[in-house]
């Protein structure tokens, strides 16, 4: 059984192995595999692991030994679902590997919007303390979580932690999801123009599907508080980002904090990397060293039970 993954420096930088798969087959691993690449590469490989490859219909056509493809990811908008199960390849992704992790991130971005830490610290680093006439002094604008309304679009496993995580800090928490399951304590349910209007920060946890693209939109932005801001640890997609900058420029919303673009990666001129009061980070919400050791695990076990033919995960 020949394995081929395509795009492995994304999850393992050199600080994991590979080794669960060294023992499922013929190992092949590239750190990144251009579009243009894939066909020789996979050559006659039944199996092919891939992160963020576009594996799409006239690809597929071109590869008619491929009957398995892992995604090393929860998300697989990349994989033409469609045309794979049209030719019997199955599709396997992992599922809340980075639950934890995400989590995090989403508070960190939060925090860092509502009490700026890391623009205090460089401040009190620049000197700026030292020269302070009294015991301290800092940024206009500072917040705390305790009161304020989560608007939680989405509502998974990542979703349902983050709910969790804002009831510890003693906020208020509405869900917008296409499915409302039992009533639990701690949120209500919201339709999405009420969660825009009530919500004090908007926490995006959806897949990103042609329904939802663009969600977060100037005719959105408009129903917003003037002191919301947005977070979005999804997809890019899921934000008109040209509206999103412009609502922040203008003061329209208060600020951004994002771990996903549009177009990954960044573009030069992308305009939240230029927008005030937001915050970028690179991906990276996943990929603590212990999210990754899970995805690993977990990629390899699909692979395993799907050779064992009773596969799981399956999209």
């Amino acid at each position: 059984m020949e394995i081929v993954v395509l795009d492995g420096y994304c999850l393992n930088h050199g600080d994991l192995d590979w080794k669960a798969f060294e023992a499922l087959g013929d190992l092949r691993v590239y750190d990144r595999t251009p579009y243009a690449e894939i066909v020789s590469r996979m050559g006659s490989a039944e199996v092919m692991i891939t992160n963020k490859c576009v594996i799409d219909r006239p690809l597929t056509e071109k590869l008619p030994h491929l009957k398995y493809i892992g995604v090393l990811a929860t998300g697989y908008n990349n994989i033409d679902i469609r045309a794979c199960h049209e030719k019997g390849i199955t599709v396997t992704n992992v599922p809340a590997y980075s639950t934890e992790s995400v989590v995090q991130s989403v508070f960190g971005l939060i925090l860092e919007l509502y009490i700026k830490i890391g623009s205090q610290s460089a401040s009190a680093k620049g000197g700026d303390w030292a020269k302070a006439p009294d015991f301290c002094y800092y940024p206009e604008g500072l917040k705390e979580l305790y009161g304020k309304t989560l608007g939680i679009i989405g509502y998974g496993a990542i979703g349902r932690r983050v709910k969790e995580v804002a009831k510890a800090f003693g906020m208020k928490v509405l869900v917008n999801t296409r499915t409302k399951r039992l009533p639990e304590d701690g949120f209500e349910y919201a339709d999405r123009d009420r969660l825009f209007g009530e919500s004090d920060i908007i926490t995006l946890h959806c897949p990103l599907t042609e329904e939802n693209k663009g969600m977060i939109n100037a005719s959105a932005i408009k129903k917003m508080k003037r002191d919301a801001i947005v977070i979005n640890t999804a997809r890019g997609g899921l934000i008109v980002e040209s509206d999103l900058a412009a609502a922040i420029e203008s003061g329209r919303i208060a600020g951004a904090g994002v771990d996903v673009l549009d177009t990954e990666p960044a573009r030069a001129d992308d305009p939240l990397i230029a927008a005030k009061n937001t915050i970028v980070t690179p991906h990276t919400a996943w990929a603590t060293a212990e999210a990754r050791g899970r995805l690993m695990k977990q990629a390899a076990d699909n692979l395993r039970a799907y050779l064992q033919g009773d596969p799981i995960n399956v999209v």
